[in-house]
């Protein structure tokens, strides 16, 4: 199995990539990686040059580039390269912590799209209390949402979770501001009825306090919707820490009450810590997409490369196909 990835995407690049890189050849045996980026800076980093190729280039993407422009016009940048070993069948999948815009756009016009998929989803696996996590689709790869692309979101993220999650009979909840079926806006009033009769196994609405706490294993809603839960989610993780780190530091009694919690808190961390479970699969394109964090350390790349070679292994682009494709959408009501 063949991985490619952008050496030069994320806040921590090339190190963190390269390093996570040659950490996961050490550990799955039959994995070949080609790293792509400026080899200069990629080979300091290589410890171990084991069944990793480089391919090299000094153009990239970054976070301030317009993401379609930069997909067209950037053709040899470290993102649209890696990208296009998936395209041209030299790899099996692709991974970046670069530009997210920038990954999408290139997943859409070099990868391409799954026959029957109308707009691919951003998804995700976050934490809950009691260490399972759920998937939540989609966090922005489309802003706008009609009722049918909520339920091939679900189909599309019940295949994964069941597959490489290794989830029976996942859960399937709809994002909304109550649980009653009748609740909600226009677009989720019709994409409940549709998820009725998916393919999927819907237990109705969830609402956004309790998603944390494992209402459902896979939650579908609109891309704008799904964005803001999800930096809301980021924005009071880092609040909570950064407030218990004040208060903690605020007199010698309680600087001695966290040197005696500071592993607890650590666990605690780590736990609340999404990239734990991988990066934000791009579910809907044609093969594989792993969106990682753009902090990722090295450990969380090499989570985003289990989560790639697992999807691989699982057959999920193959599967997300044969099932949308047996479907008889009907869109006429939307």
């Amino acid at each position: 199995m063949k991985i490619a990835i952008d050496a030069m995407g994320g806040d921590h690049a090339p190190e963190a990539i390269v390093k996570g890189a040659v950490e996961a050849v050490s550990q799955m045996e039959h994995l070949h990686i080609t790293l792509v980026g400026d080899e200069q800076q990629i080979k300091p980093h290589m410890a171990d040059a084991n069944r990793i190729d480089i391919i090299h280039t000094d153009e990239m993407v970054t976070a301030d580039d317009e993401p379609v422009r930069a997909v067209r016009r950037k053709k040899n940048s470290s993102l649209v390269l890696t990208a296009k070993e998936v395209k041209e069948n030299r790899a099996d999948a692709c991974i970046s912590a670069g530009n997210t815009g920038a990954l999408m756009s290139a997943g859409l016009f070099v990868v391409g799209r799954i026959q029957g998929i109308d707009r691919p989803a951003l998804s995700p696996t976050l934490p809950t209390t009691d260490g399972n996590g759920f998937l939540l689709l989609d966090v922005g790869a489309n802003v706008d949402a009609k009722a049918h692309n909520l339920v091939q979101y679900a189909i599309m993220g019940s295949i994964y979770t069941e597959k490489v999650r290794k989830v029976t009979n996942p859960t399937v909840g709809l994002l909304n501001i109550g649980t009653e079926e009748g609740k909600g806006n226009d677009l989720t009033k019709k994409a409940y009825s549709h998820l009725k009769e998916a393919p999927v196994n819907f237990i109705g609405n969830v609402e956004a306090r309790d998603i944390l706490s494992g209402a459902a294993d896979v939650v579908v809603t609109d891309g704008f919707s799904g964005n803001i839960a999800l930096k809301t989610i980021e924005g009071t993780a880092m609040t909570m820490f950064s407030m218990l780190k004040e208060t903690f530091m605020a007199s010698m009694k309680t600087k001695i009450a966290a040197g005696m919690v500071k592993g607890d808190l650590k666990g605690l961390q780590s736990k609340l810590d999404y990239s734990e479970y991988g990066g934000a699969g791009l579910f809907g394109l044609a093969s594989p997409v792993i969106k990682a964090h753009g902090s990722s350390n090295t450990r969380a790349i090499y989570n985003a490369i289990q989560q790639a070679v697992h999807m691989v292994e699982n057959d999920v682009t193959g599967t997300i196909k044969s099932t949308v494709q047996s479907i008889n959408w009907d869109k006429g009501e939307e």
